[in-house]
């Protein structure tokens, strides 16, 4: 299976009722656990690539990679480039040939997260990849930047609609309740608002800092319109557990192939629960 441009993937999840994963790998192991998932549970996936990989290991390098382990695939992947606060690297990562570009202008001033964002969507309208963009600002800590979750908003149903009519892009990260990183009390979804910007904006919506959100939230989320749910902290934590679990066992195991090949198999087993959760086993076949 070819990759699968964003705009399409996120589309056809929507209308059919469930999300796409959207998972960050982090090397080379995470990008193997992840599409060794999606071929187990026969599902559409997204790869994300992140703002910290990116400083460690390169944008290239981490396209490079994936496209290796791609070779025996058979479901639809597609590439994404996670939280891009540079216009620069956006347009970076279309050029290494991603399939999903998202720009993050939470943190600028309105007018001008519009102005960035729509420039974006342009490209990748151009260019038939997916754009996303994100409006109000989403709690905890994201590669290194941090939002004191005191300081992140709902996002309202004006600002959201009059985001998504200028900037055109095809899926939209709201703000309704989610932190990134390790939560220090159960999140409580604005389901109500999730459900008022659908209505309006009627557009797939995003999910961001879905680790740690209760299943049965996470389903709710996705029956009222969210169709794209990242997930990054739970599978750190679930390949770290891993790899610990070897070393717990014998401190002197130095064969990495041992250690870090524990931590891809809990964390595979991560993903495959998280696509059950998002209802996107098996949908795979909806693209032969």
């Amino acid at each position: 299976m070819a990759y699968v441009s964003g705009k399409e993937m996120i589309k056809r999840a929507w209308e059919g009722g469930y999300a796409i994963g959207a998972f960050s790998a982090h090397n080379a192991e995470t990008i193997r656990g992840i599409l060794r998932a999606a071929e187990q549970e026969q599902a559409p996936i997204m790869i994300q690539i992140g703002q910290k990989v990116i400083n460690t290991l390169g944008l290239y390098e981490m396209k490079a990679m994936v496209d290796t382990f791609m070779r025996d695939i058979t479901v639809p992947v597609c590439i994404h480039l996670d939280h891009s606060r540079k216009f620069e690297q956006t347009m970076e990562a279309a050029r290494a040939g991603f399939q999903s570009l998202m720009f993050d202008g939470s943190g600028y001033e309105f007018e001008e997260n519009v102005r960035i964002t729509k420039a974006v969507a342009d490209v990748a309208h151009a260019l038939g990849v997916g754009c996303e963009g994100e409006i109000g600002k989403i709690g905890g800590t994201e590669d290194d930047i941090t939002v004191d979750e005191a300081d992140a908003m709902i996002t309202s149903v004006e600002e959201a609609q009059e985001f998504a009519t200028r900037t055109t892009v095809d899926y939209l990260a709201i703000s309704v309740g989610t932190a990134h990183g390790v939560y220090k009390s159960e999140p409580k979804l604005a389901f109500e608002r999730i459900q008022e910007i659908r209505d309006i904006v009627k557009k797939p919506l995003v999910l961001h800092g879905g680790s740690g959100v209760p299943d049965e939230q996470v389903m709710k989320a996705v029956g009222l319109g969210v169709a794209k749910v990242n997930v990054d902290t739970e599978l750190r934590q679930a390949f770290t557990y891993g790899v610990q679990e070897i070393w717990k066992e014998n401190p002197e195991e130095f064969v990495l192939a041992t250690s870090l090949g524990r931590g891809e198999e809990v964390m595979m087993a991560k993903v495959q629960e998280k696509i059950r959760i998002f209802g996107s086993q098996g949908k795979a076949a909806d693209y032969k």
